[in-house]
Parts: C-alpha cells; sequence; structure tokens
C-alpha cells in the first residue's frame, strides 16, 4: 500500500489505535522496569497481573454493581495485596539466586493465577462496560476522537510521570535506590528496607492491574488476555534497556505508534515488527537504548 494513499483520517486514527497499545505498553514495561530496577527480579507473573486487573474489575461490576471508577482504584489495591503476598512469602526467598529462579517462579505463577481464571471463567471473553462519562467521541476538524481511548492516554501518561517523579525526584526513591545497592548501611538509618522492597513489588503489581481495568472496556476480558501482551512487553523493556524506566516509557510509546503503522501498510508483519527492532537493537546495543541508565 502506498502510504501517500491513505487517507489522512483512517492515518490519525490509526496513529490513535497505536498510541492506545503504546500507553499499555508503557504502563506495563514501567512496572517491569521498577521491579527490575530495584528488586532485580524478572516478573514474569506480570501478564497475569495486568489480566487480574481487568478481570477484578469485571466482577465488582458483575457480582457487585461497582462502576468503573470505583474499581479503577479497588482493583489495582487487589492486585497491589497479592503481589506484596508474592513477594513476602516466595520472592523474598530467593534474591540471592540466579535470575532463572525468579522467571521460572513467577512463571509458574502466572499459569496457577491463569489456570484459575480458567477453571471458574473459561477462554471465552467477557465484555465490560466504561464509564457513561467518556462514552462517545469528539469530532476534531481532522478526526473522531473516541473519547475513552484519549482518557486512556491521559490516565497511562500520568500514572507513567508520576512514577518517574516518585522514584527519581523524592527521598522514598533515593532510600529504595540505596536499599537495593547497601541494605544494611540503609537499615542503620532506621529504614525499614525489607518493607520497602515488598510495596515496591505491590506496585508494580498495582501498575499492571490499572492498564488492566484501563485495557477492560476496549479488550475482551479474558483469563488468557496478558499472555499476548507480556511477550510484547518484554520485547519493550529489553529495547530500552533492562532497568530503564524512561526507556521503558518512551520504547512502549514509540513502538506502539509504530505497530499501529505497520497493521495499516503491512499488517502480516505487525506482530513481529516489535522483535525485529529487538534484534537490530541488540546488535547494536546489548544493553538496550537508555541501557545505560539503570540502576544496575
Amino acid at each position: 500500500m502506498n502510504p501517500f494513499d491513505i487517507p489522512l483520517p483512517a492515518l490519525l486514527s490509526q496513529l490513535m489505535l497505536g498510541l492506545v497499545n503504546g500507553c499499555f505498553y508503557a504502563v506495563l514495561s514501567l512496572g517491569l522496569s521498577v521491579i527490575f530496577g530495584l528488586l532485580n527480579v524478572i516478573n514474569f507473573a506480570h501478564g497475569a497481573l495486568f489480566m487480574l486487573g481487568a478481570l477484578v474489575a469485571w466482577m465488582g461490576g458483575q457480582y457487585l454493581g461497582l462502576n468503573y471508577w470505583t474499581m479503577l482504584v479497588l482493583a489495582p489495591l487487589v492486585a497491589g495485596l497479592l503481589g506484596a503476598a508474592i513477594e513476602r512469602g516466595l520472592l523474598s526467598r530467593i534474591y540471592q539466586l540466579d535470575h532463572l529462579y525468579g522467571l521460572l517462579l513467577t512463571l509458574g505463577l502466572t499459569l496457577v493465577i491463569e489456570g484459575l481464571g480458567r477453571s471458574a471463567y473459561g477462554v471465552s471473553g467477557m465484555s465490560f462496560e466504561g464509564p457513561a462519562l467518556l462514552a462517545g467521541a469528539t469530532r476534531l476538524p481532522f478526526m473522531v476522537l473516541p473519547n475513552y481511548r484519549a482518557w486512556v492516554v491521559v490516565a497511562s501518561l500520568a500514572a507513567c510521570a508520576l512514577t518517574w517523579f516518585v522514584i527519581e525526584r523524592t527521598r522514598i526513591g533515593a532510600l529504595l535506590r540505596a536499599g537495593t545497592e547497601n541494605a544494611r548501611l540503609v537499615e542503620t538509618f532506621g529504614v525499614n528496607v525489607p518493607l520497602m522492597v515488598t510495596l515496591t513489588y505491590a506496585f508494580g503489581a498495582a501498575l499492571a492491574a490499572f492498564a488492566g481495568v484501563l485495557a477492560a472496556p476496549i479488550m475482551q476480558v479474558s483469563p488468557l488476555m496478558g499472555q499476548p501482551m507480556i511477550v510484547t512487553v518484554f520485547a519493550i523493556v529489553v529495547i530500552g534497556g533492562m532497568g530503564s524506566i524512561a526507556g521503558s516509557v518512551l520504547t512502549g510509546l514509540v513502538l506502539g505508534v509504530l505497530e499501529g503503522l505497520t497493521k495499516l501498510w503491512y499488517p502480516e508483519a505487525s506482530a513481529t515488527v516489535v522483535f525485529v527492532i529487538m534484534a537490530l537493537v541488540l546488535l547494536v546495543r546489548p544493553h538496550g537504548l537508555f541501557g545505560g541508565y539503570a540502576y544496575k
């Protein structure tokens, strides 16, 4: 397809779709980068936590009659509590071991969480209604912009900016980074480093669930919805640089848009374009584009 033959509204609509997907990638890769950069854990359970956020939001609306805005707060809290239990009960026992043990453990947790979801709800997708406040679309001079997709972009970028600010510009973030480098030294100042580590993993889990709630009105809620996302997100984290917050967010946004444009011009390559870029980047910069800024 000739790029110059595409009508401008179609091109902008596809750009918007790519940006929305890029926002999901950015929030998910942000959580992965926070957990790896500060805890040194490769968290393969992130996709299951993304799914859990969407599923908990659906359950809250279906069984308790809770609205979207309530579940946007409650679902990340539920996932955060589960994340804290995972870190305290399981991950805290393997920090001194090779990364492979953390990867295998979180992969096993993923299989357990998805298996429970399949047993309860099967694999067919379930619809989740978005908020009435964001229904419809806004007609702009150059395109029709769905209100909910605009909200997803704003909420995702706000979550990414707030996370970056807390970790990079606050005393809590400084203590957390110092605690991962020399826990004993930080504990001499009266800081409860194990609690901070637990809260960090819980926060990463809550970010994944937050993205899941945002995605629920757009995607079909299913126990398997996290599988295709997590593979792509891992590739994005590798491209941006393991542990680099800015790299993960920027790479997620850019590759989401690029994936959307690829679907428009050459749909057959849209599923592989991220992995092709990952291979090319690793040939030039094995540590990723922003690997020099990682905490480790």
